[in-house]
């Protein structure tokens, strides 16, 4: 594999990994308000600015334009990381009981 596709794939599966990461720190938060989705959205941000700095240190010498590093899997990222922030979500609001009346 091309190095611009293990970060294509990395950061795919750093998107499923960020929406574990918020679906259960949205247990944590009251439900059925916009701030849960917001903070969350600010967590995958966070892990994903994260992760670009790791990122950036492993495949500085192998991708030649840095702004490539950057882009590349940003909408898969987001994609993954929404799909399975309510799949994770749910299962969890199902499994724990709490779902709302």
């Amino acid at each position: 594999m091309t190095p611009v596709t293990q970060l294509y794939w990395a950061r795919v599966a750093t998107g499923i990994v960020a929406a574990v990461i918020t679906a259960i720190l949205a247990l944590f938060q009251p439900m059925m308000e916009i701030t849960t989705l917001i903070n969350s959205i600010t967590v995958a941000l966070l892990v994903y600015f994260i992760t670009y700095y790791i990122f950036r240190a492993v495949y500085k010498t192998k991708i030649e334009k840095q702004s490539k590093i950057l882009s590349t899997g940003i909408g898969m990222y987001f994609f993954s990381w929404l799909a399975f922030f309510v799949l994770f979500y749910t299962i969890i609001i199902v499994a724990t009981g709490n779902v709302p009346a």
